[in-house]
């Protein structure tokens, strides 16, 4: 019998809901659901605004409930706005790490070495690219850079707009 208050591990798929907006204007995010990780993207984030103060603490809060504590988060400074050394988020510092990485990559690590790549949505994407990009980069068998996901499907939408 395990107490109520033991910890539990964090678990190894995310639930469908995970992939909703919970209403108009909050950030979205997108996860792959599947336990192989074999693709070079692990999820797809889509922020609001540039201002990582904002923006941050209400990723890390989901992926915090879904994968349990969130340690580090590396991004390129140069794509946000007011990048501090740590933020404190429930109670737990996260400490962020100004990485080449690109601005349309952050990395995330859970415990010491579990490390996850999300693809960062321009804020100013419209939906249905976003929507398209997001859905490329969750593809369990996507080998494509977040860059060029991004190229094919934001800077370049098709002929049709």
């Amino acid at each position: 019998m395990t107490a109520p208050d033991a910890p539990r591990p964090p678990p190894l798929l995310l639930p469908d809901a995970i992939h909703q907006a919970a209403r108009p204007g909050t950030a979205v995010l997108r996860m792959e659901t599947t336990q192989s990780r074999t693709g070079i993207l692990d999820g797809a984030w889509w922020p609001r605004s540039k201002d990582i103060a904002t923006e941050l603490p209400v990723l890390i809060k989901v992926l915090t409930e879904y994968l349990g504590p969130i340690t580090r988060v590396g991004l390129d400074a140069g794509a946000w706005v007011g990048l501090p050394a740590r933020l404190v988020i429930d109670d737990r510092v996260v400490h962020l790490d100004s990485d080449p990485v690109g601005d349309d990559t952050i990395l995330i690590t859970r415990g010491h070495n579990d490390h996850f790549a999300l693809m960062v949505v321009p804020p100013d994407a419209t939906p249905d690219a976003a929507r398209i990009a997001m859905a490329r980069a969750v593809r369990a068998d996507n080998i494509t850079q977040a860059a060029q996901i991004l190229l094919a499907t934001i800077d370049d939408p098709g002929p049709d707009e």
